[in-house]
C-alpha cells in the first residue's frame, strides 16, 4: 500500500484542524490547558447567585482576571458563599474591593465583576491574601424579579388613575 504525497498532506491539514477545533472549544467554554497557573483563593458572601456558574470568569474592567471554583451554602449563615481563584499576578487587590454577580449582555453569562477598592495604609486597608473574604458583596439581579416589580408597579399606577377619574 503506497501513499500518496498529496494525500498525507491532505491528512495532516485534516489533524491540525482538529486540533484547533478542541482549542478552541476549550476556549470558549473557559477551560484551558496550562494547569501551573498560580492563584489564591478568595470568597464572598452573597444573598443571590441567580445563575452563576462554576468556571465563570472573574474580570476587572473586562479582562479575566480569574475563575469561580466552588458555590455553596454556608451550613452556619444559611448564604451563599462563591469562592473565586485570583491569579497571583494580580495579588495587590485592596481588601475593600467590592464583588458583584454581573450578566454580560441581556441574557448572558454571569460572572464576577470586581471593583478594586482604594487601597490606604493609614486606614487599615490590607491586599487581598489566600483565604481572604470579600465584605463588600453586590448579589445577581434576577430577571423574573424585575419583571414582577415592573408589572406590578404598571398595576399599582393603573389603579392610581382610575381612582383619579
Amino acid at each position: 500500500m503506497k501513499f500518496n504525497k498529496l494525500e498525507f498532506i491532505v491528512g495532516c491539514f485534516v489533524l491540525a484542524g482538529i486540533i484547533a477545533g478542541v482549542i478552541l472549544a476549550l476556549n470558549v467554554a473557559g477551560l484551558t490547558l496550562n494547569f501551573n497557573q498560580d492563584t489564591y483563593k478568595v470568597k464572598g458572601y452573597f444573598d443571590n447567585v441567580g445563575s452563576l456558574k462554576l468556571r465563570a470568569p472573574v474580570k476587572i474592567g473586562g479582562v479575566v482576571i480569574g475563575r469561580v471554583s466552588n458555590i455553596y451554602v454556608d451550613p452556619e449563615k444559611l448564604t451563599p458563599v462563591v469562592e473565586m481563584e485570583i491569579q497571583v499576578n494580580y495579588n495587590n487587590l485592596s481588601s475593600d474591593s467590592k464583588a458583584s454577580i454581573l450578566t454580560a449582555g441581556l441574557i448572558g453569562e454571569q460572572y464576577i465583576g470586581i471593583t478594586p477598592g482604594f487601597y490606604d495604609e493609614d486606614l487599615g486597608s490590607t491586599y487581598l491574601k489566600d483565604g481572604d473574604v470579600l465584605s463588600d458583596t453586590g448579589s445577581a439581579i434576577v430577571l423574573e424579579d424585575l419583571i414582577g416589580k415592573f408589572l406590578y408597579s404598571l398595576q399599582s399606577s393603573g389603579d392610581d388613575s382610575a381612582k383619579k377619574e
